[in-house]
């Protein structure tokens, strides 16, 4: 089964408890979310890193397409964003 990326924060969140010797009551939440906004962080700014090679590589050329794949990389990007955003 697929791990959510709420249930990857969670899980690193008991390791950084067990690492700094913390109690699960300590800071549970907090630590979960600023994960959880790294994961996304990094995830978005990979997706746009992907998107500008992509654009440099295979579309420089085509105006056209690259306008159309820049259009489907911003919907996917508001979907991700919304479904991220749904797990919280």
């Amino acid at each position: 089964m697929t791990k959510s990326l709420k249930d990857r924060a969670d899980e690193a969140t008991r390791k950084v408890q067990q690492i700094l010797g913390v109690t699960v009551e300590e800071h549970p939440k907090e630590i979960a979310d600023a994960i959880e906004q790294t994961i996304i962080n990094a995830l978005l700014a990979e997706r746009e890193r992907c998107a500008s090679v992509a654009y440099e590589e295979c579309c420089e050329e085509d105006q056209d397409r690259a306008h159309r794949v820049a259009g489907e990389i911003r919907r996917i990007r508001t979907a991700l964003i919304a479904n991220l955003s749904s797990m919280r």
